[in-house]
């Protein structure tokens, strides 16, 4: 790429020049500011030390050699301390030859080392899949899928957390006032239904809270004294000792929620490489915690629980063992990062999680670092935002929040009220025009959602993600349809889609602006994948469907007279066509061929 033959032709020159070798660091390229001609600058100022010469000094006399001793560079202009250079078309032409028909443009062949671990979803088998979990879901799998695209090898994986206290108050609701209820008899999915238990224990866990109060106990004497959850904390314990009542009860109930879960899954097009149970991870937690306290750097307290010391870190003390012996939350997390590196020996593990937990995963390392497990440096929390609604913030145990299977049905719904609005697709079967739908309104709800820098909250609307003239999922999708419309039409024509005659071709401003951003879709790959940030190559594809939109409108394609023209238009625009399915895919979103 041009960036790489610069950057070396210009360490070239300065040691030529001024006799020293520099950090290639300092050598700054960037997309040349619209107002100014050019295609990329460089920033002159970090190499004045080394010039000992003005900015305009130093640039005219970079520029100068760029232009004698490299052909891909036609010209160069200077603005204070920044070059800007002008690349020659016939750099653009060869790139579009050589890549307008590539079917993995952008992608780099998998390097042969170490796979990354990506965990995501782990959703509790207490309550159905919401909206938090959607984004969640949207950043694992696209993230997982940039990174695949960028050379990584990586396995996708899921942690069900299916046992603890919250899955026993489901439980226990079920038990006293379900009266039998299956899904089957409610005709519910499965999670729908255990969920429903989850909210009535909470309300009648407050009833209590209220009875208790009212004889005289304090707010936290009475939530910690309530009848149910002495009950909760009583089946977790018959649990843990493997009671076989509890756990028929909870196999049952957690079956239910797993057949819920793959609906939801399916829908949303998410799928794992290898999923593991928290009641499978949690005992091998508790052997390291058992080990931890023989080598003593945990300690028990008098009370019999466990904790780990990280004062000396600028932390607390962390509790890894209930004084009864059950464990925490920390406790299967030890477990499953053990296991996780005896399975693959991975050369990143990544959690998936809200920023709630950055606190928990900064423990995460250090407990395990301080048993011994060097690996535990290769630990990365991606941390992202809250998601809430134009009304405000979700709350699972109130039974305020939005469920996933809810929001999707919505979503369906808004992009057929929208698409036939518009009145475009009369000719549409039914079939055909549901799986419209589908794509619209997944890809108006991922779109929407991956757009947004995954460390910000976010606010989603459904109706806005669905507007075709927005920055929005069905504006790309529409300009994806588009261009394959048009390419249908020049095939019906005899059209010879990039079968271009080069010699002498001169592209239009247009026309080269679209290869300039085409040309930068492989490094918006690799720097969404270094940082783990779907949002870069979201706002990627839509300035590069925003510029395809403005070039149509322009510039004459089939009807354009010139065949040389005309037949480097359409391929220009099946290579925009095949970078947005590309980039739209890697976000985990599909594009139709018409609309």
């Amino acid at each position: 790429m041009i960036e790489q033959l610069l950057t070396n032709t210009l360490l070239s020159i300065l040691q030529n020049l001024y006799g020293q070798d520099i950090p290639r660091k300092l050598v700054q390229l960037q997309k040349t500011r619209p107002e100014f001609e050019g295609d990329l600058t460089i920033v002159v100022f970090p190499l004045l030390r080394i010039s000992r010469k003005s900015p305009e000094q130093t640039a005219e006399e970079l520029g100068k050699k760029l232009v004698e001793q490299l052909g891909e560079v036609d010209a160069f202009n200077v603005i204070k301390g920044f070059l800007n250079l002008v690349i020659a078309d016939g750099y653009w032409l060869d790139f579009f030859k050589a890549s307008w028909n590539e079917q993995f443009f952008g992608f780099v062949e998998p390097a042969q080392s170490a796979p990354m671990v990506v965990e995501f979803s782990s959703p509790n088998t207490n309550k159905p899949l919401h909206l938090g979990h959607v984004r969640n879901n949207l950043l694992g799998e696209s993230v997982s899928e940039i990174r695949k695209a960028a050379g990584r090898k990586v396995i996708k994986v899921n942690l069900v957390n299916d046992r603890g206290i919250h899955i026993c108050k489901s439980m226990l609701a079920w038990q006293k006032w379900g009266k039998g209820q299956t899904p089957e008899t409610e005709k519910v999915k499965g999670d729908k239904l255990v969920g429903d238990y989850y909210v009535k224990f909470d309300r009648e866990y407050k009833k209590e809270i209220e009875l208790l109060i009212a004889e005289g106990k304090t707010k936290d004497e009475a939530a910690q004294q309530a009848p149910l959850l002495l009950e909760a904390k009583q089946m977790l314990k018959l649990w843990e000792e493997g009671d076989e009542g509890v756990r028929q009860l909870w196999a049952k109930m957690n079956g239910w929620v797993y057949e819920g879960f793959d609906v939801t899954y399916k829908r949303m097009g998410i799928g794992f490489d290898k999923t593991y149970y928290e009641s499978d991870t949690y005992l091998l937690g508790k052997t390291i915690v058992e080990e931890g306290l023989e080598k003593g750097v945990f300690f028990r307290k008098e009370d019999g629980s466990v904790w780990c010391d990280l004062s000396e870190d600028g932390l607390d003390e962390k509790l890894l063992l209930r004084a009864d012996g059950t464990s925490v939350y920390m406790t299967q997390d030890l477990g499953t990062a053990q296991l996780r590196y005896d399975d693959f020996h991975p050369s990143d593990l990544i959690y998936v999680v809200g920023n709630e937990q950055n606190y928990h995963f900064e423990v995460l390392k250090l407990v395990l670092k301080k048993t011994g497990r060097a690996w535990a440096e290769n630990i990365h929390h991606l941390s992202y935002g809250m998601v809430e609604l134009p009304d405000g913030k979700m709350k699972s145990r109130e039974g305020t929040v939005v469920d996933a299977d809810d929001l999707m049905d919505e979503m369906f719904a808004t992009a057929k009220r929208t698409t036939e609005e518009l009145g475009k697709f009369d000719d549409f079967t039914p079939e055909e025009s549901a799986h419209l739908y589908h794509i619209l309104s997944q890809g108006a709800l991922k779109y929407f959602i991956l757009k947004v820098d995954p460390k910000k909250n976010m606010t989603f609307n459904p109706e806005e993600s669905i507007d075709f003239n927005g920055h929005t999922g069905p504006f790309v999708q529409y300009t994806h349809a588009r261009i394959k419309s048009i390419l249908r039409k020049a095939a019906d024509a005899g059209g010879q889609t990039g079968d271009v005659d080069m010699a002498g071709f001169q592209p239009e401003a247009k026309e080269k602006s679209l290869l300039r951003l085409l040309h930068e879709y492989p490094q918006a790959i690799q720097q969404a994948a270094e940082t783990m940030s779907p949002a870069l190559l979201a706002n990627f594809v839509y300035v590069l469907a925003k510029e395809y939109n403005q070039f149509y409108h322009e510039l004459p394609i089939i009807k354009e007279p010139d065949s040389c023209k005309r037949n480097f238009r359409l391929g220009l625009s099946a290579f925009v066509g095949n970078t947005i399915r590309s980039a739209m895919g890697l976000l985990g979103i599909d594009v139709p061929e018409r609309m």
